[in-house]
């Protein structure tokens, strides 16, 4: 990790406001923004860890955490939240077997994301798989995708 984080801070060590670049380089070689890559870049770049921190939450395509592998994004706005993506959502957890507290499962292979609106709501309720819309999506259409997911996978 060490060598990877080195090469970053090269990139940018001559230039200063260079936070946003450095977080997205990191990632992108790691797929998320890993603690230990802050405190790296906070002390070779002499930028207090909380400008990291307060960038990577500010913006909603950081990620402090592992993501799975296959991303469920839900759209919980008013219009999905009136044509219930709740029962949906409740479906998708069981089905990867989330604790309420969490949004990947143990093998990372799937996360589950809320949003606040994906801008479909003609055909609420929305919930992309891997970018795939899904409209009108009923509990049992979403894990019926899940599972063709993990059986294609098994199969490679």
């Amino acid at each position: 990790m060490e060598s990877i984080l080195r090469d970053i801070v090269q990139r940018y060590i001559k230039e200063s406001g260079s936070v946003v670049s450095i977080l997205q380089d990191t990632q992108d070689r790691f797929g998320y923004i890993p603690h230990e890559a802050i405190s790296y870049f906070s002390n070779e770049l002499n930028i207090p860890e909380s400008r990291f921190f307060g960038v990577a939450t500010f913006y909603s395509q950081f990620y402090l955490k592992p993501r799975g592998k296959n991303i469920i994004t839900a759209c919980c706005g008013t219009a999905c939240h009136v044509r219930g993506v709740d029962k949906t959502v409740s479906a998708v957890k069981r089905a990867l077997e989330l604790r309420p507290d969490e949004d990947t499962t143990d093998d990372n292979q799937f996360t589950l994301e809320k949003v606040a609106c994906l801008g479909f709501c003609s055909i609420a309720p929305v919930v992309l798989v891997n970018g795939e819309v899904f409209g009108k999506a009923a509990a049992e259409k979403i894990v019926r995708k899940i599972n063709s997911i993990r059986k294609s996978e098994d199969e490679e």
